[in-house]
């Protein structure tokens, strides 16, 4: 189980209330982070440095208006680095192109099999597929996807990440359907680690720093739950996030279309998620909340019964 101790107050004295309340959530950042990097080898030292570089990279988008003259000191102050050292960060920066993955052509095939509506059975499920053929086959959806992979690739990148199983012997391939990430593939892994909780990172700090443009991210949170009621509510949330997929993908393919036969500037980028952590309870706590970082925090000394039916 992760750890979940704060971590030490360091030298706070002279800090804001906002300040040190901004540093306590950051310890609940650091430390899942920090045990992935050590479950990995990775030293702090390597860490440090990205921290600096990415102090610096805020702070030149924050004061990049300067003239060069004035910049470096103004990134110096706001960051508390030397300006040598801004600048050799800036240098080092310079020199490192960070890799960025292509979108995945497994991954979009395998998305668009669960939420293609032509694609489902009877029962709303992703349809068992034949091998080879005319359409609906996994040849023709591969091909719907990319001509510059064949078909066989694709199938076999998907049943190695774990995605799809092929029965050789009807010579037909189903999604596993209780795969969410693909396995055995670390780079990818990786990358939708950046991604998807970078993205969440940007949305929670722009709703707290109350720029105009707060995006949504609400949390539902419930303790005493059994073993048996878990898996129930893992089996519950797999259907939840199926029911999304089917619904949201086709409606974003159509606005994508939209835009592109109405000549409208197609510049703008969304992520959509939906994530769930559970745990054993540390201590006892409020049987149920839905908090929203958009509204104020409601009194946990008195629960309600009816607060599974309000939104925050």
């Amino acid at each position: 189980m992760p750890n979940t101790t704060s971590l030490p107050d360091i030298d706070s004295t002279a800090l804001s209330e906002e300040q040190r309340s901004l540093l306590a959530a950051i310890d609940s950042l650091l430390l899942p982070l920090s045990e992935l990097c050590l479950a990995k080898g990775l030293t702090i030292q390597s860490i440090e440095e990205r921290l600096r570089m990415a102090f610096v990279t805020s702070a030149i988008g924050a004061h990049g208006h300067l003239p060069a003259s004035r910049q470096s000191s103004r990134i110096s102050a706001s960051t508390g680095l030397t300006r040598r050292e801004v600048a050799r960060l800036q240098a080092a920066q310079a020199q490192t192109s960070p890799r960025k993955l292509r979108p995945s052509s497994a991954t979009e095939l395998f998305t668009r099999w669960m939420s293609e509506p032509s694609l489902r059975d009877a029962q709303g499920l992703p349809m068992v597929l034949p091998r080879s053929g005319p359409q609906p086959s996994f040849e023709q959806l591969a091909h719907s996807v990319t001509q510059d992979v064949h078909p066989r690739s694709l199938l076999d990148d998907l049943c190695r990440l774990g995605l799809a199983r092929w029965d050789q012997a009807d010579d037909t391939v189903e999604l596993v359907k209780e795969a969410f990430v693909p396995r055995g593939d670390w780079l990818r892994m990786t990358q939708f680690l950046a991604d998807n909780v970078g993205d969440h990172l940007r949305a929670a700090s722009a709703n707290v720093l109350s720029t105009g443009k707060e995006h949504l991210e609400q949390a539902i949170f419930a303790d005493e739950l059994s073993v048996q009621s878990l898996q129930a509510f893992r089996d519950m949330m797999a259907a939840q996030w199926s029911a999304m997929l089917k619904d949201l993908v086709p409606q974003l393919e159509a606005m994508i279309e939209a835009d592109k036969q109405a000549g409208r500037i197609q510049n703008q980028r969304v992520r959509i998620g939906l994530y769930t952590w559970s745990q054993p309870m540390a201590g006892t706590t409020r049987q149920f909340s839905l908090l929203s970082p958009a509204s104020p925090q409601p009194d946990l000394s008195a629960p309600s019964a009816n607060d599974a039916g309000h939104t925050a």
